[in-house]
Order: structure tokens, then C-alpha cells, then sequence
């Protein structure tokens, strides 16, 4: 490694206390998490398992999103700059490169899945036959993504607000009226679609593949570390972010697995969609109260908090990954170019072809949940790459500058960085197989796809740009954009994650 990648140690000046108008509530910094993790969009994949998705969301819990959330408070609390800063210091630059391009490049199948779902919702309010066409769904995509590329492009402002209303409208609306009328349903002497005694607790063991659904659970609980840079924002961040990132795991898993139980009530698993199962719950509950005609108006609304989220999340890691680049010269200046609007356009219109090209596939693809699905564990396994650079970055930010100030230390951070960097690698591996409600399918074809997707392109991808980078990629330093920190998240810290 060249003496040029190898990163100054950080100033150990202590960080400016904010003033006593910034301070924020643990209980307000635990709703603000809950708001940027929580989402109805991955109940139907969880409500295949019915009592058994309470496990297998409490198990991701306690060994992923637990460690995460302590160790990046940590981070964030004693370094700005995000995940490429953390990384950066903690192992090497171009290991940082590659955080952030993991961080940038999991996008790029998220859109697909995540309009996958808006597709299929939104054909609950023109035809609900279309949500199993592969066409429709393509041209959803298509359609709404480039409409995303061509608002972010012109610099419009309030979107975080647009995400933020989502999460009411969108989410906690619709996932009360949903478990409500579950409720209601069974209160009424229906008999639950999947059983709900005690011995189906545990997901029935059939092999590594009854479990891969999992993995998508570890995406669910991403974003983390995104939330964590609020730690300097609490009076006493010692005491108060455990309380607070507790509390935030209560409200989040009650958002996650209530809804998903609705569903296993209401929809039984052989006739249930990964991507239109919220709808077909609804669908069927409406239906048991004759209010169908409500069902329309729920799409809607799931609808407005994904495209929240999306255009949250168009410009956000692709920005991070501008300022790195200019400042390091790791993209070609092509991918470097801002609009008048000082938009990175290029990053954009690049990553939307390849998006475009992604989501061409769930028209080649006859089932769209498997394509759903594909595009899912994709996603995690990109993102999962950068985790492990997280928890490694933290053990060596811990022992290399042990006296840096830090708002908050994680207890037992070596344990808590094992048992994540543990469960992230093992997620990574078993998202290799796959699930076995897709049994019927080409494993080997299933391997080559997953795999090619997140080593291509959370591996290979970003070694082509540091092997053949050139001195003149790099940037003069312009000091970046105003209001703007180096990963692309103001200064504040606010940030909405996708998940």
C-alpha cells in the first residue's frame, strides 16, 4: 500500500457540544430511527413463516441491528464523515472506497425491488391481475424510476420531508388499520391461515434453505449507522442512546412483526406474494368487512411512502460517492460532472440504465416474487459488505486511537463488532442458497445470479475503478458542497434510510 493510502490519524481536539437548543430526546432520537428502518414492505416476505416470523425477526435483532446500533454510535459519535471516514481511518482508503461504493452500489438493486413492490400495489388500484405481469412491473420501474432521476436532477428541495410524511401515511396508518382488522377478524371466529399454536414457534428445519429468508431481514434493520450521528445531539449519550436505541427496537419490531402476522391470519403462504402480499391482505380483510373499496386507497398510500423513500435515497449515496471520487480520484471525471443544479446527473443516468436493464428482467423472469426475491438478497449481500468493513473499522479505530474523544463508547465493542461481523458473514453466505419456497428453480442459475450480482458488483466493480484510476480523476479541493458533510449527509445527520 502506497503512502498515499495510508490515512492521517484524526485530530484529537473534542468536538463542539451543540448549543442547549439542539439537544434532542432519547425518546425523540428513538422515533427518529424508527421512522428512517420501519417499513410494511417486508411483512409478506416474513408472513410465509406465520408465528414463526416473530424468531426470525428477534434473531437478526439481537445479533445484527443490536450491534450495529451501539458500534456506529460509537463511530459517529467520535468521527464525521460516515462509513468512508470510519473505514478510512480504521483500515485503509481504498477500503473505504469500497464502504462507500457498497453503500452507493446496493441502490442499484434496491430500486428495482423496492418499485417491484410499488407495481405490484399500485396494481391493487387498477387491476389486481396485474401484479403477477413481469411487463407491468418492468415498466413501472422504468417509468418511475427515470420520473425519480429527472426530480432529483433539478435539485428539488423537501423530499426528506416527503419521506418523513410517508412514514405516517404510509406505514403507520396502514400497518394499525391492518393488525386492527386482523384482530377483529379472528375476534370474530375466523380461523387463522396459519397455525398459531405453540409448536410452530420455529420455523419447520428442512435444510439451510427453510431459513434464507432471513437474510432479508438483516437488510430490513440496515441503516443504522446512518441514524447514529444524532448521538452527539443527546445530553447524556452514555446513558440515554441504549435507552434509546432499545426503545427504538421495541417500536421497531412491533411494526414488523404485527403486520406480518396480520397477514399470515388473513392470506394463507402457498397463495401469498412477496411484493403484492400488503395488498392481498388488505384486499382480503376489506373484503371480509365489505369495504373493498378501501382497498384502493390504502395502495395509495403504501405508494406515497415508497416513492418517499425513493427519491430520499436517489441522490443521497450517490453524492457521498461524488465528493470521495473528487477528492480521492477514484471515478473517471465523466462520473464526476455536476448539472446547473450542482445534481450529480452522470452518477444518476449510469446508475439508471443499469437499473433499467435490471428491471427489464422481471419481465424475462415469469414469477416476479422470485425476481423480487433475487433482487432482495442482492441488495442485502451488497450491503452486508460494507458491515463487515464497519465492524473491522471499529475494532481498529478502538485500538489504534484508544483517547480519541467519542460521545458515546460501545460496551464490550470487540464482542459486539465478533457477533455482528459473525452473523453479516454468515447472512452473506446463506444468501447464496437458495430459499425454499423456490425450490422448484435452477439452483445453480439462482447461485450464478446472486452471486454475479453483489461480487460483480459490490467486488469487481470497484477494484476495475481503483486498479485503472488515473492522477487526473482527482479533483481540486473545493471544500465539497455547502451544508454537506463528506458522505453526503448534512451536517445535522439527518438521513432516511431505505429500508
Amino acid at each position: 500500500m502506497s503512502a498515499t493510502d495510508t490515512p492521517r490519524p484524526p485530530a484529537a481536539a473534542a468536538r463542539t457540544k451543540p448549543p442547549a437548543t439542539a439537544w434532542i430526546s432519547w425518546v425523540a432520537l428513538a422515533m427518529m430511527t424508527t421512522s428512517s428502518v420501519a417499513s410494511l414492505r417486508a411483512a409478506p416476505t416474513m408472513a410465509v413463516y406465520g408465528l414463526a416470523c416473530v424468531f426470525l425477526y428477534l434473531l437478526p435483532a439481537v445479533v445484527f441491528l443490536l450491534p450495529t446500533s451501539l458500534v456506529s454510535a460509537e463511530l459517529a459519535s467520535g468521527w464525521k464523515g460516515g462509513v468512508y471516514n470510519w473505514v478510512s481511518l480504521g483500515i485503509s482508503k481504498p477500503m473505504g472506497f469500497l464502504a462507500v461504493w457498497c453503500q452507493f452500489a446496493m441502490t442499484i438493486f434496491y430500486y428495482p425491488s423496492l418499485l417491484g413492490f410499488v407495481a405490484s400495489t399500485l396494481a391493487y388500484v387498477f387491476n389486481p391481475s396485474l401484479a403477477s405481469s413481469g411487463v407491468w412491473t418492468a415498466l413501472v420501474i422504468i417509468v418511475v424510476y427515470w420520473s425519480g432521476v429527472w426530480v432529483s436532477s433539478r435539485g428539488t428541495k423537501g423530499v426528506a420531508g416527503l419521506a418523513s410524511g410517508g412514514l405516517i401515511i404510509g406505514t403507520l396508518i396502514p400497518g394499525v388499520v391492518l393488525v386492527t382488522l386482523g384482530m377483529v377478524f379472528l375476534g370474530q371466529g375466523n380461523e387463522s391461515a396459519a397455525p398459531m399454536t405453540s409448536d410452530h414457534i420455529f420455523p419447520v428445519w428442512a435444510g439451510l434453505a427453510s431459513l434464507v429468508l432471513i437474510v432479508n431481514n438483516f437488510l430490513s434493520y440496515s441503516g443504522m449507522e446512518m441514524n447514529a450521528v444524532h448521538v452527539s445531539s443527546l445530553k447524556n449519550p452514555a446513558k440515554e442512546f441504549p435507552k434509546s436505541m432499545f426503545l427504538a427496537m421495541g417500536m421497531v419490531l412491533l411494526i414488523f412483526i404485527l403486520p406480518a402476522l396480520a397477514i399470515s391470519w388473513v392470506v394463507p403462504a402457498e397463495e401469498l406474494s412477496l411484493t403484492a402480499g400488503v395488498m392481498q391482505a388488505f384486499d382480503a380483510v376489506f373484503a371480509s368487512f365489505g369495504s373493498q373499496w378501501l382497498t384502493p386507497i390504502v395502495g395509495v398510500m403504501l405508494v406515497t411512502a415508497s416513492l418517499g423513500g425513493m427519491l430520499t435515497w436517489l441522490a443521497g449515496p450517490s453524492k457521498g460517492l461524488l465528493l470521495i471520487s473528487r477528492q480521492e480520484g477514484y471515478l473517471p471525471p465523466f462520473l464526476q460532472r455536476l448539472n446547473k443544479h450542482g445534481v450529480q446527473q452522470n452518477i444518476l443516468v449510469v446508475q439508471g440504465v443499469v437499473t433499467t436493464a435490471i428491471g427489464l428482467m422481471y419481465a424475462l423472469i415469469p414469477d416476479v416474487s422470485s425476481a423480487y426475491w433475487i433482487f432482495s438478497v442482492i441488495t442485502t449481500q451488497v450491503y452486508l459488505i460494507m458491515y463487515l468493513l464497519m465492524f473491522v473499522a471499529a475494532v481498529g479505530l478502538r485500538r489504534r486511537y484508544p483517547d480519541h474523544p467519542r460521545g458515546f463508547r460501545a460496551p464490550m465493542l470487540v464482542a459486539l463488532c465478533g457477533v455482528g461481523f459473525a452473523a453479516s458473514l454468515a447472512a452473506l453466505l446463506v444468501g447464496f442458497v437458495p430459499p425454499s419456497q423456490f425450490g422448484g428453480g435452477n439452483a445453480g442459475l439462482y447461485f450464478l445470479i446472486v452471486g454475479g450480482g453483489a461480487l460483480g458488483l459490490g467486488l469487481l466493480v470497484p477494484y476495475l475503478f481503483y486498479r485503472f484510476r488515473k492522477p487526473s480523476w482527482r479533483q481540486p479541493d473545493d471544500g465539497g458542497e455547502a451544508g454537506t458533510d463528506v458522505a453526503g449527509t448534512p451536517p445535522d445527520g439527518s438521513g432516511v434510510s431505505a429500508a
